[in-house]
């Protein structure tokens, strides 16, 4: 008998190895270790962290405090109770607060505007005492608005006893509660967040530079904040955009204004290299109909009420799935926004994420004839299922 040829014989060695298939992904590779107490890294769309460490160590914020001070006055602009063209007195506590500057005068009265650009790109410790009396008549009385909107956004591991971060026993918070925040005010006042990228601020004839590293070294980047005081080290919280995926960074406790730089960098590159953000579903738009009994509709269009989004690995959109989770029964009445379920996004079938089903119409109580009828239908269904 002749034997194979060792050509052959290789060829069917070949043919019995294992494939790989064609479209698998390599792994993503682990996380940078940076030098810093605790940092955290989350996508602003979907709120997913891709990466933490000790982000729940509670921590001095130092100046990172003022994300938050900016915050509740935003919200103040927002309600209608302070305006950007308020003309604010300068008290001699305000121009006495000691570290940064926004170089205000005691007795002289400077817009609200002005504190705030002065707070925010050159982290005036005045400018942030000088709104927080205008905005709630004294410090104290800030720091429980304060409180009561950390408490609001979940921050439950956060504390704050003045507007701008100077050392205090009783001031903490963590590198998540700082990208609550930081989430919070980037959604909720995009147009005041555009002053966030401004390079300087000149305020009194001095033009002071944004203390933000990333500002200059980063093309994407355009926030948030830097913070410093001896107990607390060296901390940023960083906020990037690349086409439609922003990313928000927060690095706490490093030893130099050099290693928090590397460390927030190193966040926001790691971030956008190895992930992608989808929007599944637009905020109040019907995914599907849903059958009511007794109701002046027979037909509900539910959806989400906020946008869906996805975030995941590079690579791996075509394993995204999605399904439905509904109650078994629709009763009317049923209130506009009211939750009838969930929606749950899936990656490689694996549950990834979970939002509310709400209804997106009312539906009231069908006159008496609808609730007859729908009486007959709804035991007929029963028996058939």
């Amino acid at each position: 008998m002749k034997s194979a040829s060792p050509i052959l014989f290789l060829w069917l060695i070949l043919c019995a190895l294992p494939l790989s298939p064609a479209s698998a992904q390599p792994p993503i590779p682990a996380p940078p270790e940076l030098a810093a107490k605790g940092y955290l890294l989350v996508d602003f769309n979907s709120g997913k962290t891709l990466i933490e460490q000790n982000a729940d160590e509670r921590l001095e914020p130092a100046s990172l405090t003022k994300i938050m001070t900016a915050y509740v006055v935003f919200r103040e602009l927002a309600g209608g109770k302070i305006k950007l063209t308020d003309q604010v007195m300068i008290s001699e506590k305000a121009w006495r607060t000691g570290g940064s500057k926004m170089f205000i005068e005691v007795g002289k009265q400077v817009g609200l505007e002005d504190l705030l650009k002065g707070m925010i790109i050159q982290s005036g410790n005045d400018a942030s005492v000088a709104l927080a009396e205008h905005t709630a008549g004294s410090i104290d009385a800030f720091a429980n608005l304060m409180n009561d909107h950390a408490r609001r956004l979940g921050m439950a591991d956060s504390h704050f006893t003045n507007p701008n971060g100077l050392p205090d026993p009783d001031l903490y918070t963590t590198a998540r509660d700082m990208a609550r925040v930081t989430l919070a005010l980037i959604r909720e006042f995009p147009e005041y967040y555009a002053w966030y990228s401004n390079r300087e601020f000149v305020y009194n004839n001095i033009t002071q530079q944004n203390r933000n590293p990333l500002l200059a070294r980063d093309a994407s980047a355009d926030g948030v904040k830097t913070g410093y005081t001896k107990a607390a080290g060296y901390c940023l919280v960083g906020s990037a955009k690349r086409e439609d995926m922003r990313l928000i960074s927060v690095v706490m406790g490093s030893a130099t204004p050099k290693a928090r730089a590397e460390a927030s960098l190193a966040l926001l590159n790691y971030g956008f290299r190895f992930y992608e953000s989808h929007r599944l579903y637009p905020a109040n738009q019907p995914i599907e109909s849903i059958r009511v009994w007794y109701g002046d509709l027979e037909n509900l269009p539910v959806g989400p009420a906020t946008d869906v989004f996805a975030t995941i690995p590079r690579g791996v959109y075509d394993k995204l799935g999605a399904r439905l989770e509904k109650t078994s029964d629709f009763i009317a009445p049923i209130a506009l926004g009211a939750q009838v379920g969930d929606i749950i996004v899936t990656l490689d079938e694996a549950e990834i994420a979970r939002v509310p089903l709400v209804a997106l119409q009312e539906v009231a109580e069908g006159n008496l004839w609808r609730k007859f009828v729908d009486s007959i239908l709804k035991l007929v269904d029963s028996l058939l299922h």
